[in-house]
């Protein structure tokens, strides 16, 4: 049975394994500077539990144990003046976790409160000590030049949950995402790293389990060192995710990994308590003067990463994943909250450096998401230039340009060429600017170019949530076209084809890290939801059954010539040495040309042997054309060619190349 070994070590956080004279020791340790004693609490086969008082190094709690064998569960009382010793709390290191709460009603949600004095030991979340062993074989990261990478935003069960080619218990599951009929497709379409929606233990907000609805997307964390159970088709979820970092490494794939260290699921002071708050409520979150809670991140907290304790969780959680489970990178969600360390942004704020400084990290794909909702919370292209940032004066500028007839051909001009504007100092490179149009947050291409509004009703919020200024134009017909005749039917579709294929490629051929969020390729819909975080149902997951292949074969062809175009893989800001821009007379533009907002229509030429002709306009466009043997490569279908004169259909993107 348990017993104590001796006193154990404060460090490494967590628990540790080593033998001693044959016999397995377990180390765990905890830190709380609020505790006045922790009782270690460890449970066996048939769930009796077993108390253990810890011994304290300072703020550290530790201890070291015998008896302790994979499936063990266990879990923290902790003592003190604003402590419930009778609330069992989770590891913040905790490597797996079995129990989700009950949070649907009001009494289910009252066991969890600390104001409540019975014990919940027997419903609430605990940590289980699982092994790690996994054969890597000879496993090795892809390491993709951030110029020659190309991300590819994914939900882990929505990308497979409706593939009849994926065997039916696999759909929806990491061995799903990583069956070799996805491989095949991912590298037909010439992406070179998946960015997974958060895989880290979470739970659903009380809200929406009082609605019969679930956090979808993920973004309401618990446990940041354990993989989320459900997604697993096996009882070991974390050997299932080794397996997908391997798989997609043969592949030649980086996976990175969205995580959320702005805020936890503890959300409000008076909501259910797991992990953090009981254990040391001071520590870990953003008080303000009042003692209440700081919420610049709209979910209830925002988690202190300015203390020691805080910063080297963070750090710890990173080295984990890339270390145990050999990830290639991570996307910050919230990212503004990472430095904010008085609590204003600092951009030199410690944790930032020692992510920078810590060894295990050096080749790893750092994203931001650079804003929250706080003071000064918008920090677009003023974070440390190892980060990649969310550019999303892109999404909005190409929209509008694409889009909108207000749309500026300057903006198109300056997000096309990299955001010089926003991200061309401190020494910063073009790929630091992460392009993208759609993500899983806002609408999805298909709905961008069918939709006016939001239809968020499914959500329960009166269609209140999401972002209203989407910059989106329906064609004339708001959503589906199956109730109108022809050619009115085919007359909006295409339309509609041809605005996703002039964002597309925008997309695609821009300078700078580009981003395409999984569906776009084939023209995936969400029925008009913009915030469909709740939603774990047809609305989200890949309708692989209404597949376009045309708009599929447009993407894969332009993110093959986007390989072969030097000036966007030699990761430098364009010149006239590179680039030239031209208007439809096949002439310099002039400051006239790039003030008219009728146009709309202009040529590029990269390389000296790429003319792109881009006509955002909603009637066709004659381009003369410079000197050269141009003929036609992609994006071509409403193209009609000359000589060296070219007419361009109403919103149009094509890309020739000389001879």
């Amino acid at each position: 049975m348990f017993k104590i070994y001796n006193n154990g070590n404060p460090i490494p956080m967590g628990y540790s394994q080593a033998v001693e004279n044959n016999v397995q020791i377990t180390n765990f340790a905890l830190f709380s500077a609020a505790a006045s004693g922790v009782e270690f609490c460890l449970f066996d086969e048939k769930k009796q539990e077993t108390r253990l008082p810890m011994v304290r190094t300072e703020n550290v709690w530790h201890l070291a144990v015998t008896g302790v064998k994979t499936g063990t569960e266990y879990g923290f009382r902790i003592h003190g003046e604003h402590a419930n010793p009778n609330k069992l709390m989770l590891d913040p290191y905790a490597k797996a976790v079995n129990g989700k709460p009950d949070l649907t009603t009001e009494e289910s949600r009252s066991w969890f409160l600390m104001n409540d004095h019975r014990d919940n030991a027997h419903i609430a979340p605990r940590a289980v000590i699982i092994s790690e062993d996994f054969d890597w074989e000879n496993d090795t990261a892809p390491n993709t030049p951030w110029a020659e990478t190309i991300v590819y935003e994914l939900h882990v069960k929505g990308f497979s949950q409706l593939n009849d080619k994926i065997p039916a218990e696999l759909r929806g599951t990491y061995a799903g995402l990583s069956h070799p009929i996805n491989l095949v497709y991912l590298k037909e379409l010439g992406v070179t790293a998946v960015e997974l929606l958060p895989v880290n233990f979470h739970i659903n907000e009380p809200h929406l389990q009082a609605r019969g609805l679930q956090n979808y997307w993920g973004y309401n964390p618990l446990a940041m060192f354990a993989v989320e159970p459900k997604y697993a088709a096996t009882n070991n979820p974390l050997a299932e995710f080794k397996a997908i970092v391997k798989a997609f490494h043969k592949a030649g794939i980086e996976v990175i990994l969205d995580v959320v260290f702005n805020h936890s699921a503890e959300s409000e002071q008076t909501y259910p308590t797991f992990c953090q708050r009981g254990i040391d409520d001071q520590t870990y979150y953003w008080r303000n003067d009042q003692g209440r809670y700081i919420n610049w991140t709209g979910c209830g907290n925002m988690l202190n990463l300015s203390s020691d304790v805080g910063r080297k969780w963070v750090v710890d959680c990173l080295r984990y994943w890339a270390e145990q489970c050999h990830v290639d990178g991570f996307r910050f969600d919230l990212a503004s909250v990472l430095g904010r360390d008085t609590p204003d942004f600092n951009a030199q704020a410690q944790l930032f450096t020692d992510i920078k400084n810590e060894p295990s990290l050096q080749n790893i794909k750092l994203i931001a998401e650079p804003w929250d909702i706080g003071y000064y919370g918008y920090q677009v292209g003023n974070f440390p230039n190892y980060f990649v940032e969310w550019n999303d004066r892109f999404r909005d500028d190409l929209c509008r340009f694409w889009l909108w007839k207000s749309g500026e051909i300057g903006a198109f001009a300056e997000r096309f060429a990299g955001s010089s504007d926003l991200f061309k100092k401190n020494d910063r490179l073009p790929h630091t600017t992460l392009n993208f149009i759609t993500a899983h947050d806002g609408f999805v291409m298909q709905d961008l170019v069918s939709y006016n509004q939001k239809h968020n009703e499914a959500n329960g919020e009166e269609n209140r949530d999401g972002r209203n200024e989407n910059y989106s134009y329906n064609h004339g017909v708001e959503g589906s076209t199956e109730s109108l005749s022809e050619p009115q039917k085919s007359a909006v579709e295409n339309n509609r084809t041809f605005a996703q294929s002039g964002l597309l490629m925008s997309l695609l051929l821009a300078n700078g890290t580009p981003m395409l969020l999984a569906g776009d390729e084939f023209g995936n819909t969400q029925y008009g939801n913009n915030n469909a975080y709740c939603q774990d149902n047809e609305i989200t997951w890949l309708k692989w059954a209404n597949f376009n292949k045309e708009l599929f074969e447009l993407t894969k062809q332009t993110i093959a010539v986007r390989k072969q175009i030097g000036s966007l893989n030699r990761n430098q800001w364009w010149s006239g040495d590179n680039v030239q821009w031209l208007n439809i007379h096949g002439n310099q533009m002039t400051v006239d040309d790039w003030q008219n907002q009728q146009t709309k229509a202009l040529q590029v030429v990269l390389d000296k042997h790429c003319l792109l002709l881009i006509n955002a306009k909603a009637e066709g466009q004659v381009f003369h054309l410079p000197d050269g043997k141009w003929k036609p490569q992609i994006g071509t279908h409403n193209l009609t060619l000359d000589a060296q004169q070219a007419e361009l259909s109403s919103m149009g993107f094509c890309m020739l190349s000389d001879e």
